[in-house]
C-alpha cells in the first residue's frame, strides 16, 4: 500500500513539474502571450478527453441535472479567472516560483518578493494577485456550494471556459494578434501546445486520484514536494536572476507551507 501511494505521489509530482515547465516555456520563452487562445486550447482538449474517457468508461462522470450545472457556474467563472490571470502572470514573471508564491501568500514573503525581485514586473504581480484571489475564492466555493464530483466540476469548468474564452478572443485582440506570432508554424510551438494540453489532463487525473487515495494532509505533503521540485529545478531550466533577498523570500514561503502541512498532519 505504501509503495502504491509513493508511486502515485511520484507520478503526480512528475506531471506537476513537467506541466508547469511546458506552460512556462510556451508563455514566457516562446512568448505566446495570448491566454484566451492558449487556455481555450487547453480547456477544449481537457473537455474533449474527459468526455471521451467518460464515454469509454475509463473515468466516472455521471449525468447531472441542469440545475446542478447552473449552480456551479460561479465556480466556473472563478476557474476562468484563475487560469487566465495565472497565464498572464506566468508569461510576465521571469521567476518560475509563481506557483509557490500564489498558493502560500505568506505575508512576509508575499510583500517582500516583489520588492527584491531583480526582474520586477508590476503587471505580472498584479495578475499573480488576481490569480491568488480567484484560487482562494474557488476553493471556498468548491467546499460549500457543490455536490458534484471533482471530475464533474472540472468538466463544467472546461466547457464554460471554452465558450467564454472563445467569445473573449476577439475583444481582447488575441485572435488577430496571434496571427503575427513569429513561431506560429514552428514545431516547438505545436509540440509545446499539444504537450501542455495532454499534461494538464493527466495532471488533473493524477490530482483526483491522489485526493481519493490519500488523507488530506498526505496530499498536502505531495503538493508541497512538487512545488519544491519546481522551485529547485527552475534555475536549471530557465534563465533566472536571483539575489539573496529574493532567495530568502522563496525559502520563507516554502518553510511556511511546510509548517502548514505539518500542522494539518498534527
Amino acid at each position: 500500500m505504501n509503495l502504491s501511494r509513493s508511486v502515485l505521489g511520484s507520478v503526480f509530482c512528475a506531471f506537476f513539474v513537467v506541466s508547469y515547465f511546458i506552460n512556462k516555456y510556451v508563455l514566457s520563452v516562446l512568448k505566446f502571450t495570448y491566454p484566451t487562445l492558449f487556455q481555450g486550447w487547453q480547456t477544449f482538449i481537457g473537455a474533449l478527453l474527459l468526455l471521451v474517457s467518460g464515454k469509454l468508461g475509463w473515468i466516472e462522470i455521471s449525468s447531472f441535472p441542469r440545475a446542478a450545472a447552473l449552480a456551479w457556474l460561479p465556480g466556473s467563472v472563478l476557474f476562468v479567472g484563475n487560469i487566465y490571470a495565472g497565464s498572464r502572470a506566468l508569461s510576465r514573471l521571469r521567476m518560475s516560483w509563481m506557483k509557490v508564491f500564489s498558493v502560500n501568500l505568506l505575508l512576509a514573503s508575499a510583500i517582500n518578493l516583489p520588492i527584491y525581485d531583480p526582474q520586477f514586473d508590476a503587471g505580472g504581480y498584479i495578475w499573480a494577485l488576481a490569480h491568488i484571489l480567484c484560487v482562494g475564492a474557488y476553493r471556498v466555493f468548491q467546499k460549500k456550494a457543490s455536490h458534484l464530483s471533482d471530475l464533474e466540476q472540472q468538466y463544467i469548468n472546461y466547457v464554460f471556459s471554452v465558450l467564454l474564452l472563445a467569445f473573449a478572443a476577439h475583444p481582447t485582440g488575441d485572435l488577430f494578434a496571434a496571427l503575427d506570432f513569429p513561431f506560429l508554424m514552428s514545431y516547438e510551438f505545436h509540440s509545446g501546445c499539444c504537450a501542455s494540453a495532454l499534461l494538464g489532463f493527466f495532471l488533473l487525473l493524477a490530482t483526483v486520484k491522489l485526493r481519493s487515495a490519500l488523507p488530506l494532509e498526505h496530499c498536502g505533503a505531495w503538493v508541497f514536494l512538487a512545488k519544491v521540485l519546481t522551485s529547485g529545478l527552475s534555475p536549471l531550466v530557465f534563465k533566472i536572476e536571483v539575489n539573496p533577498e529574493t532567495l530568502c523570500c522563496i525559502l520563507c514561503s516554502l518553510g511556511g507551507e511546510a509548517l502548514s502541512v505539518y500542522s494539518e498532519k498534527a
